[in-house]
This record gives structure tokens, sequence and C-alpha cells, in this order.
């Protein structure tokens, strides 16, 4: 039996993982210095729960077949130091998933937004026609049980390709070390400028993911992007194909979004142009697969939205409310679009909280210019706890409002204050939209909205 040690193995899909390899027979073990949910209770659940929370070198052992390193490692993590004095085989989260794919057809889904929605969706289109294939997808796909899976007898992978670093081993971006034999490519918008400082270095990191697939391979890639558009112009060198994809033809009756497909007129329990522009890309890649147009059609109905991408709450009192992992500039701009043309009538009260560190750079947020513009009340949070663990300086009412180019907007950063603002705010509005990549300061969101 081969064991594999996790470093920081309370990663949303590092955990994943974890649990993946224990069912496929591996001896797992792992270690973090903090674990958080849903990873605590599902390691929990399959008995992968370290003993102890920290770094102990007593973990690794000369036994040892494999370790694998989590973002959350740094370069002096003492198991990670144990590991190379002993020359063990050490992997990244994608270098690993490569290492146990590379003799499958690998399909990469990238771009700085709509990743975890178009894997989804492709996921879930093979699924309903009933193909074996392994996948990693970086939320909760509402049909699956897991978010990684790794089988010995499938001969396909899908896969979320990020951009962001792998883990210090390399500190390359993910995406890099996949080499898909065909790709998806949903759009480009500067993101993550703490590790790539400017929109040059960004979008070359795009270019190199194309440049490291094998010959022949075949790219999907969104047409109405200019910037999309411009970087592939620019590889057609390459020995690849490149194949455009646009939005997928639709229309809105009485707050139904509707598109014609195999010849049916069938509803979706999605909207909006992004998504039925990821589910267009989803779909050439299924008929690229030879997968038949009625389980196409089936899928397109009975798909739901990946957890918290504009993904409906529960509430008593007759609103509606969304969760949205909206917090880069294009991601908040599509998600706002979607709803007004989804609901051109009612009051949106949209909540965005500014988390990750391109959002609370004051240099960055000129990018939002506009972005919240089709709320009839904004809100903007973002927590001054937030900025001192980042080392961020202090941000401005002032600067967010010159950076939105909306001064209607209310700028909160204290989080009793935004609870009383939404539950005041809340009273005028008929759709209520809570993005953010974080937790709004662990607020129980659910009780508010109650």
């Amino acid at each position: 039996m081969k064991h594999i040690h996790f470093i920081a193995i309370g990663g949303s899909v590092m955990h994943q993982l974890a649990i993946c390899l224990q069912l496929q027979g591996y001896l797992v073990t792992g270690s973090d210095d903090d674990i958080f949910e849903p990873a605590y209770s599902n390691l929990k659940k399959y008995n992968l729960l370290p003993s102890q929370m920290g770094w102990h070198t007593q973990n690794i052992h000369a036994k040892l077949d494999a370790v694998i390193v989590g973002m959350h490692a740094k370069a002096d993590n003492p198991e990670l130091i144990a590991a190379q004095q002993l020359q063990l085989k050490l992997y990244s989260f994608p270098s690993f998933i490569y290492e146990a794919c590379q003799d499958k057809l690998r399909i990469a889904v990238a771009g700085s937004h709509g990743k975890t929605t178009t894997t989804g969706m492709l996921m879930h289109i093979l699924k309903t026609a009933k193909l074996n294939f392994d996948y990693m997808v970086g939320a909760k796909i509402s049909s699956f049980e897991f978010s990684v899976s790794l089988q010995k007898d499938t001969l396909i992978l899908v896969c979320e390709a990020d951009e962001y670093p792998d883990s210090v081993l390399t500190k390359q971006p993910k995406f890099h070390l996949l080499f898909p034999n065909l790709a998806i490519i949903t759009g480009i918008a500067w993101d993550h400028i703490n590790v790539f400082p400017t929109y040059q270095n960004y979008t070359d990191q795009f270019k190199i993911f194309l440049q490291k697939m094998p010959e022949n391979g075949t790219v999907y890639y969104y047409e109405n992007d200019p910037e999309l558009v411009t970087i592939i112009q620019s590889q057609q060198n390459l020995p690849l194909h490149f194949i455009p994809y646009h939005c997928l033809p639709f229309e809105i009756e009485n707050e139904q979004t509707f598109v014609k497909y195999n010849n049916q007129n069938i509803p979706l329990q999605i909207f909006g142009n992004h998504n039925l522009s990821n589910f267009q890309a989803a779909i050439k890649v299924a008929e690229h697969l030879e997968v038949a147009p009625e389980y196409i059609a089936e899928a397109l109905a009975t798909f739901t939205p990946a957890h918290k991408r504009l993904e409906k709450m529960e509430v008593p009192n007759g609103k509606i409310v969304y969760r949205d992992f909206a917090h880069a500039p294009s991601k908040v701009e599509a998600s706002m679009k979607a709803l007004r043309q989804q609901y051109p009538q009612k009051n949106i009260l949209a909540v965005l909280e500014l988390h990750t560190f391109s959002s609370l750079t004051a240099d960055f947020l000129p990018q939002y210019k506009h972005c919240l513009d089709s709320a009839d009340i904004g809100i903007v949070y973002f927590s001054q706890h937030a900025l001192e663990l980042k080392r961020l300086p202090l941000l401005s009412a002032t600067a967010i409002h010159a950076g939105f180019q909306n001064n209607k907007l209310l700028v909160i950063d204290n989080v009793n204050k935004l609870s009383e603002a939404i539950q005041e705010l809340s009273a005028k509005a008929d759709i209520i939209v809570l993005m953010s990549s974080g937790a709004f300061d662990n607020l129980n969101l659910q009780n508010l909205i109650k």
C-alpha cells in the first residue's frame, strides 16, 4: 500500500484529493496548522483529521512514497524541509494530478472568470451521458459528492485550471503543470496583482499555458473577449487548433431563461450571458467528445449553479437572495448584468465584500469602474482586520467611490454596521445579492436575511 503524506491537508481541494486517494486504497496522512469548515468535517468523516495541529517532523520518514505540498505551506515549513532532506518525491496539487493522468485525455478549463461553472457544466454533461471520467473542480457541484475524483480505469480528465501559483515548490501557475490536450479559455481580466503585478505579466501566463500544450491540441476560446482574442492571435504559430465560441442564443420570459437546442426550447436553472457563454463552451467540448445531443439537452435543463455562483438561498419571507463568489471586477460586472437582465423590473440590493489582496489595493480599485451601477442600492464592505492581515494601508470611502465611479455606494468597514444596513435596506429590495470570496467576517447571512 502506497503511503502519501499531505502538508497543508486542509486546503479546499487538497483535502478532497486526500479523501479521493484514501478511497482508492492509499494510506493517507496529513498535517496543517489550522483547518476550517467544510474541510474539517470532511476530513473527520474519513478519519483523516490530523491528531494534533501544527507541523511535526516525525510525520516525515523514508517509507513515504510521496509528499503533496499545499499552497498554504511556506518554504521554512519543517515537514517540507525534512522531506527535502530525505529526497522524497514532492508534488504540488497540479503536478500530482498530471502524474496520475498523463496517459489520459486531459481537458483543462482556464480563464480569469467562469472556470468553476464551466468545469461543472462539462462534468454534468458527461455524467448525464453516463461517461466515466476523472475530474477536479474548485467548488461543490450539486450532482457530485466530491470535487476531486481519480480512478484507474478512466480515459478522460476534466480539470479546472487555475492561474494562481501551485505551491512553494515551483511557484508556477497551476495551469502550467497540467499540459492539457484540450482547453477552454473563458476570458481575460487582470487579477491577483500580488502575484502578477502588471497586466502584461498576467496575460503572459496564458500565452505560456498555450505554449505548453501538446501538439495538435484544441483550444476553445470566447470570441467576444477582445483581450483573449489578442492573445490567441499572438499564438497562431503554435501547432494547435483554435476554435472560437460565443453565447448560446436565449430568451427570457417571465424571469425564466430558455435556450434552443436539439429542436427543443429548454428552460434553464441558470441565467446571464456569462453562464450561457460558459455552457456553450462545455457543449463544444462535449460535442468534440461525440456526446449525443439528447444528453446535452437533458444536462442543459438539469444543471444547477455551483456553490456560491449566483446560488439562490432558501429564505422564508418571499425575498429572492443570491450568494455569489464574485469578487474580481469582471465577475462582479457579469453577475450584476445577469441579475438586471433576468429581473429588469425588480429593485436589486447588491452587497460586495472587498476581501482579496487585489480588491483591497487602492491602485486596483479603478478596475471596478461602474461594476455596481446596475444595482438600485449598492453596498461595498471591507474589514480593517483584512487590511491588517494583508499589510495594506487603510482604504477610504472616497477612494472606493472614485474607483467604482459611483458616489451613491454605501461604504462600510464595520460588520455590525453592515448587519444593520442590510436589515434596513432589504425592505426596499426585491432581489438581494451577496458577493464575496470570503464570508463577510462570518456574518450569519442566513439568519440575517430571515
